[in-house]
């Protein structure tokens, strides 16, 4: 009899149900596997095309700014060919007298430099010179000239200039002074990893006179002949004892960047005086008084704040403190050149306008020439003059050194002075500055971010 093999018909439709059930989450399984790994690839494309269009947006906008800036710089350039004869007024003033010490202003590059000149061939011990620029033109080889007599007749001769502000200066006339003088070209990048420190980019932009520590200036003006009779700037002569505070500044500076065995051992008396007050930018210690200086008298001002500046380019706690100033009353004048030295700095400057003007702070323009000077003064008891512009350089990266003075008198020479630069005033008003041209207003949009770099 044959044998057959049966299945019952339950048991197969459940085999059956069971292999398609297999196969139907191995396929989901597939599928799943499929998108996350969809989903990880698109992530990385997204995060990669991300990085891809952010490095071309600031590539665009490098390549945007650079070429806004060469733009303006060939305007700029275009323009200073047009020579023009210089003029403004520049009326002398007289020594005032401050507890032990003898002030007097300077307004005029060459009235400057005549009685620092008298005061070189006066000296008896010692000469220290510092200086951001030193140019190679008769005012220059002037100054070297009478620092080379003195040295022979055996005075200390100490002098320091930056070398990156001398980068155009021939090598010929740095390297001219005579061996009696000792000469230090300050840079602080020495070495390959140097360049990772950011302290190392400081610059030295002090300018100080120290004659045998009794007589000494300090101030914006650098040594060069445009400096002498084309261009506005403002420096202080003091005779007194707040000389040896500032030669001992000097010889700080000196010591810290010169080799071990060029150190000055000399050392002078201070004594203290709370009504001339020096204050330096340490840019090696990260310490920058001269800011809250000027934020300190800006929140205690209560009548009037007359701020000349060469570079506007504040930072925001000192915008706020000029703003919060003028809520409150006071009487907020800055005085710009119109048209300065360094066209970039000049857009950049533009920027702040809109705000300064909004929150009540004047803006003057000088029109007659360059004007570099680094001054302020408040309230006819306050006043301050030196090396450090209001831009963030001078603020928080070079070597700076400003003397602040407590003294009604001179704060009068302080306000006559800037009365006189704003005798011929130019103010901007909001309703001229929102009258700008389109493209001035694209181009200072454009350089804004460079604030943060000036």
């Amino acid at each position: 009899m044959p044998c057959s093999l049966s299945v019952p018909l339950q048991d197969l439709e459940q085999d059956i149900r069971f292999y398609f059930s297999l196969c139907t989450q191995e396929s989901e399984l597939y599928m799943l596997n499929i998108r996350e790994r969809t989903g990880v690839l698109f992530k990385r494309f997204s995060t990669l095309s991300l990085l891809r269009l952010v490095r071309k947006a600031i590539l665009g906008l490098l390549t945007l700014q650079a070429l806004t800036a060469a733009v303006l710089l060939v305007i700029a350039a275009l323009g200073k060919r047009r020579k023009h004869e210089v003029s403004f007024p520049h009326d002398p003033f007289e020594e005032v007298q401050v507890g032990e010490n003898v002030l007097r202003l300077y307004a005029y590059g060459r009235d400057l430099y005549d009685a620092m000149l008298e005061a070189i061939d006066a000296a008896q011990e010692s000469i220290y010179l510092e200086t951001y620029i030193w140019k190679d033109d008769a005012v220059g080889q002037e100054f070297r000239m009478h620092l080379a007599r003195k040295a022979a007749e055996g005075v200390a001769v100490y002098v320091i200039f930056d070398r990156f502000g001398n980068l155009v200066v021939p090598r010929a006339f740095k390297s001219s002074f005579a061996p009696p003088i000792h000469v230090l070209e300050y840079s602080s990048i020495r070495h390959p990893w140097h360049l990772l420190d950011p302290r190392r980019y400081a610059l030295d932009h002090r300018k100080l006179l120290i004659v045998d520590g009794t007589t000494s200036f300090i101030g914006g003006y650098n040594i060069g002949s445009t400096y002498a009779t084309e261009w506005r700037d403002t420096h202080l002569g003091l005779r007194g004892p707040v000389a040896a505070e500032l030669a001992m500044s000097f010889i700080a500076f000196w010591n810290r960047f010169c080799p071990a065995h060029e150190r000055i051992t000399h050392r002078y008396h201070r004594s203290v005086d709370l009504r001339i007050v020096a204050g330096q930018n340490e840019a090696m210690r990260l310490s920058f008084p001269i800011r809250d200086l000027y934020i300190a008298a800006i929140d205690q001002a209560e009548q009037f704040i007359f701020l000349t500046t060469a570079y506007f380019v504040p930072d925001r706690m000192l915008l706020e403190a000029l703003q919060a100033a003028a809520r409150r009353g006071v009487d907020v004048r800055v005085l710009i050149p119109w048209v300065s030295n360094h066209v970039l700095a000049d857009w950049v400057a533009h920027s702040y306008f809109t705000d300064c003007l909004q929150g009540g702070v004047r803006i003057f323009g000088y029109r007659y020439t360059m004007l570099h000077a680094k001054t302020c003064t408040i309230d006819g008891q306050w006043s301050t003059v030196g090396t450090c512009n209001l831009d963030r350089l001078s603020l928080v990266g070079n070597y700076e050194i400003n003397v602040a003075v407590y003294s009604a008198e001179f704060a009068q020479h302080m306000s006559a002075l800037f009365a006189e630069d704003t005798a011929e005033k130019f103010e901007l008003t909001m309703e001229q500055w929102k009258r700008r041209p389109w493209y001035n207003k694209v181009s200072e949009r454009i350089l804004a971010p460079l604030r943060f770099m000036m």
